[in-house]
């Protein structure tokens, strides 16, 4: 019953808000969440089930129009596109993905990381051992590094550090 009164209230607010702000494009999903099972999906404008509850263990996108970011079992969390396939896998920070900065945020893939824009495009392929997020257009990364863990807490070290630009090319610091 739960559930029902909850996309009947997710359609409600799609159509204020379609009457509000005269939004035309409704191609997108939108996320579900079922609190009382700890499930998520994705439906779209008419309320249709895109993506059933379960599918996925958590799904972080709210609104998914070009790619989501959600967790899956045996994968991890991963980015996805609307027909499901799996773009990269998302580097984890916090227990979660990691966060965006400068509109780019980190990607991993077979122990590399990278870095991947707002729309799931891969920007900067993985290919550092060691990759803060980019402040400012700048990077600071890192070949050859080594991670030491303190507890929960860890910290890259040694490795030969460059600092690079939204393009992936080594600049002057």
């Amino acid at each position: 019953m739960r559930t029902v009164f909850k996309l009947i209230s997710l359609l409600l607010i799609f159509f204020i808000s379609d009457l509000s702000f005269g939004q035309i494009k409704h191609d997108f999903l939108q996320r579900v969440w079922d609190t009382t099972k700890d499930e998520y999906a994705y439906v779209n404008f008419k309320g249709d089930t895109i993506i059933p509850f379960g599918k996925y263990l958590i799904c972080f996108t709210d609104k998914f129009d070009k790619f989501a970011i959600v967790s899956a079992p045996d994968k991890g969390i991963i980015g996805i596109d609307r027909k499901e396939n799996i773009l990269f896998n998302v580097y984890v920070f916090d227990n979660g993905p990691d966060y965006p900065s400068n509109g780019l945020f980190r990607i991993i893939k077979d122990g590399k990381i990278g870095y991947a824009d707002m729309n799931g495009n891969i920007i900067i392929q993985p290919q550092f051992d060691c990759a803060y997020p980019f402040k400012n257009g700048k990077a600071k990364v890192g070949k050859g590094c080594n991670k030491k863990t303190d507890g929960e807490h860890s910290q890259w070290t040694d490795g030969k550090w460059y600092t690079i630009d939204k393009k992936g090319k080594i600049i002057k610091t």
